[in-house]
């Protein structure tokens, strides 16, 4: 099954993200259907100039 540490990691990753887009669903939202190409970093910035306005 999951033999490599990079294995369980991409496993792990995966499995969270279909969590958390089912429990989005339980609660009545809709979750966009493509994830984000965003860099961590790239998010910090966008959310840091919402919060500087």
């Amino acid at each position: 099954m999951l033999k490599t540490i990079e294995q369980k990691k991409i496993y792990i990753q995966a499995t969270r993200l279909q969590n958390y887009r089912a429990s989005l669903k339980l609660e009545g939202l809709s979750p966009s259907s493509a994830p984000s190409t965003l860099s961590k970093d790239q998010i910090l910035q966008k959310y840091k100039k919402f919060s500087e306005s």
